[in-house]
């Protein structure tokens, strides 16, 4: 087992905290939480997706884009306009959750997202939003499959990216970046890799970031 690829809760927090720094540099809106029963604590991030309701043959009726908070919230008011827009798109509300699994030792992403109006999206839902090439992934691994879960902390349902097979697709990562003395985020390179699977993409800043701290 190499050192690097399992760690407990005070180094997941400490990458956490390198990474929730630059993301506030470039106000990419992630966050620390934490709760009032245990010392726990997670990373999260709230955005808004497109979601596009009128696919063409042969492509996917659901390719996202991500909608700034400020945007979504100033939807138009026509008339005209907000049936044109409902007709062809629907806004979505995603929330993302980083959190330490003390059972496999690596990180877990929870997300969860609902429709503006409040209306939670279900499993199929979600499974529908995936681009085809993810859901063979998900299907053969790594990532082994999404499922929905009580989140750890708040006890609410949520989906989870399953993390038993986390340390798998990290060690190669992890073993390239000490031949070549690279420094790495761990929270950084992993969530590059399982975030698009779910619509989150992390703006390349964050690699050049760690890249600096060296």
């Amino acid at each position: 087992m190499e050192e690097d690829e399992f760690f407990g809760e005070k180094t997941f927090q400490h990458y956490c905290a390198e990474f929730i720094k630059h993301s506030q540099q470039i106000g990419d809106g992630w966050e620390w939480r934490t709760s009032k029963d245990c010392s726990d604590g997670y990373m999260c991030k709230t955005h808004f997706q497109i979601k596009n309701g009128m696919g063409h043959p042969g492509t996917s009726a659901h390719v996202q884009e991500c909608l700034p908070m400020e945007e979504a919230l100033e939807l138009p008011l026509d008339d005209f306009e907000v049936t044109e827009t409902t007709a062809a798109t629907e806004v979505i509300k995603y929330e993302y959750h980083v959190l330490h699994s003390c059972s496999y030792q690596v990180p877990v992403l929870y997300f969860r997202a609902s429709f503006l109006d409040g209306r939670p999206l279900t499993l199929t839902d979600i499974w529908e939003g995936i681009h085809e090439c993810y859901k063979m992934r998900l299907q053969q691994g790594p990532w082994d499959t999404i499922t929905q879960q009580e989140h750890p902390i708040l006890g609410q349902p949520f989906f989870v990216l399953h993390p038993c097979k986390t340390s798998e697709f990290m060690t190669p990562l992890l073993k390239n970046s000490r031949k070549i003395n690279r420094n790495v985020n761990y929270i950084t390179s992993w969530l590059s890799i399982v975030g698009p699977v779910v619509g989150l993409n992390l703006p390349l800043s964050y690699a050049r970031a760690t890249s600096q701290d060296e």
